[in-house]
């Protein structure tokens, strides 16, 4: 049956009458005169007046010939191995030059609720080859670890840095990367980045441009996680999910929310965002009887740097750390930037140390943080007083930090270092202390992994 009482055109909106029996979330295809085709999905029902999100905007169409067909169920988007290797736009349609895909099941693209019953805890590390993160803030399968940024810092060579070398120990691992909101400059370089591990057929990619419908960008990640749902759930691979930017989709909703006319929260965003960006996040992890996992990494930019910005706050409250980069780092030519005692991983524990990792892993970890935390303290001292002033030992943090960040942090954008080279690593920074500056570590490790000085012999 096809509706053609068009009552308004509003931004991206399209609001239809005599709608009775239509649900919320309900797909639609709009028809236009000549033939052409557009879709939209029901945002609001107000007695017989269905209120449509139009995908592809509303640009060229008047009220008159036009016939929505709705299909009384939600989107779904066709699942399975056949996304991987692909390059699809945020609404799964392939920019590869490539079929559709038709994979063998079709699913809802807002996901099942998963009973918390059946949901094991998140265990075994994901190695990014990236030192920083994988010794000090170690991302675990089933996680949702954000990475918060500021304009114009290299969050998104970050990312693809990410996507483009993590690996997992379980028996195959798999990549799908969602960027929304991007130039078509950032999406040459995504693609070119991770041509390789697409190629490999282990990775899948949705591109939204900036320029693309704003609806899109709220459909992205969704379609990535039903993607990769099915990948872990029923194909059993450990899926990694990259999303970059959070911003840019929470911008988004506060567009479709400007156009509803809903009245604004914080900043002028929903009131719902919070719950929103939850149907996302929490859509992570893994399940009992399942041999797979789905982990997330949220890329998100601080507009003005603003960490209490509603964006980075509420993503906060949602997932189980962040690791932060921030420009002083940068300034001081270190790639990646991260602020290290800003950052932290929840669930490191869950996927590090004796089993996991290497036996010395959190005990090595932890020392790192703790000389960083006191090294601050030293160069702080140090612009008051003068470095002469310090003591020897105060000196010798300062030479610490200048190892540690140079030896350890800093590496290449297309560097993948092995987990004994990133601990290694961190045990030649710290061999830069004394041995009484070395409690948090015990002395069977230091006797077996800390580089001998001659004062040491």
């Amino acid at each position: 049956m096809s509706h053609s009482d068009i009552r308004e055109l509003r931004g991206p909106l399209l609001v239809v009458g005599g709608a009775h029996g239509v649900g919320w979330d309900e797909f639609a295809t709009i028809d236009l005169p000549g033939g052409a085709h557009r879709h939209g999905l029901v945002l609001e029902i107000d007695q017989d007046l269905a209120t449509l999100q139009v995908l592809e905007g509303t640009d060229g169409m008047s009220l008159g010939g036009i016939g929505i067909r709705f299909d009384g169920r939600p989107l779904h988007v066709r699942v399975g191995e056949q996304w991987l290797g692909r390059v699809c736009n945020g609404r799964g349609e392939p920019l590869d030059g490539g079929p559709p895909i038709m994979g063998a099941a079709a699913l809802p693209i807002s996901g099942w609720p998963l009973n918390p019953v059946f949901r094991e805890p998140p265990a075994n590390p994901v190695l990014t080859g990236i030192s920083v993160i994988d010794a000090l803030m170690t991302l675990v399968q089933g996680q949702k670890l954000p990475i918060f940024s500021v304009p114009g810092m290299p969050h998104l060579t970050l990312a693809t840095q990410i996507a483009a070398q993590a690996v997992s120990g379980g028996e195959s691992f798999r990549v799908v990367f969602a960027a929304m909101g991007l130039t078509h400059a950032d999406i040459a370089y995504v693609r070119d980045r991770l041509e390789q591990r697409s190629a490999g057929g282990e990775l899948a990619l949705l591109l939204n441009a900036a320029d693309d419908p704003v609806i899109e960008r709220i459909l992205t990640p969704r379609i990535a996680l039903t993607v990769a749902e099915h990948l872990a759930y029923t194909e059993g691979h450990d899926v990694l999910v990259v999303m970059s930017d959070m911003t840019s989709y929470a911008e988004a909703v506060r567009e479709v929310s400007a156009a509803r006319q809903e009245i604004p929260a914080r900043r002028g965003y929903p009131g719902y965002l919070y719950s929103d960006l939850a149907t996302l996040y929490e859509r992570c992890g893994r399940v009992r009887g399942r041999k797979g996992s789905v982990t997330i990494v949220p890329v998100l930019t601080m507009p003005a740097g603003d960490i209490t910005h509603p964006v980075p706050d509420l993503t906060g409250y949602i997932t189980e750390g962040q690791i932060v980069l921030a420009p002083d780092v940068a300034a001081r030519g270190i790639y990646p930037p991260v602020d290290v005692l800003s950052s932290l991983s929840r669930l490191m524990r869950s996927g590090a140390g004796k089993g996991r990792t290497r036996e010395d892993h959190l005990e090595v970890a932890a020392q790192v943080m703790s000389a960083l935390a006191r090294a601050r303290q030293a160069a702080e001292l140090a612009e008051l007083v003068g470095e002469a002033a310090l003591s020897d030992t105060d000196r010798s943090y300062l030479s610490y930090r200048t190892s540690v960040e140079a030896g350890l942090f800093a590496q290449d954008p297309d560097e993948a270092r092995s987990l004994d080279d990133t601990l290694g690593r961190a045990w030649a920074a710290l061999a830069v202390l004394p041995d009484q500056e070395l409690a948090m570590l015990p002395a069977a490790f230091l006797k077996r992994y800390l580089p001998q000085r001659s004062d040491r012999t």
